[in-house]
């Protein structure tokens, strides 16, 4: 078990998150254990509290914590990208149901916010030639789904 997990508070649809995450990411992602709400627990006894969950090997908890705290962007996801088809993959599941926002950020069905980010972004953004550097922010600033050969394009001054 990792020493931290984050935990993902959900409305009463933690079960249904889950199992969407679990249809996105495939690779080494399950359901752990779930815990149930008991007869103290003030819900409905019997329905789900708590769902320990691993997306590509990364734990999570998700708990049905009630209406009370809702996503925001403050806190985001990102997903590492080794191509454009793995950017598309991740983009069109996740978005699905939800919204694109900006710069490879979206938001899902269920408010939590993804950045869906290709491995050479970083690194472009990063480049010691700030001239390099700025094109592709620039570029960047104009997408909301990232594509790679326009950053790509932009990067080489084209």
């Amino acid at each position: 078990m990792q020493k931290i997990i984050p935990c993902l508070w959900y409305d009463g649809n933690a079960e249904a998150a889950v199992k969407f995450y679990l249809s996105v990411f495939k690779k080494n992602s399950k359901i752990q254990r779930i815990g149930r709400w008991t007869e103290a627990g003030g819900e409905k006894a019997g329905s789900v509290l708590t769902i320990y969950f691993k997306l590509n090997g990364q734990e999570y908890l998700a708990l049905n914590g009630g209406p009370e705290y809702k996503f925001t962007p403050a806190v985001s996801f990102t997903v590492a990208c080794k191509n454009q088809k793995e950017v598309d993959y991740y983009w069109d599941k996740l978005s699905k149901g939800g919204k694109g926002v900006a710069c490879s950020w979206l938001e899902d069905k269920f408010g939590m916010s993804w950045q869906i980010v290709p491995d050479i972004l970083p690194k472009m953004l990063m480049d010691k030639d700030r001239k390099k550097a700025d094109r592709v922010m620039r570029a960047m600033m104009l997408m909301v789904k990232i594509n790679i050969k326009e950053l790509e394009a932009a990067y080489k001054g084209r």
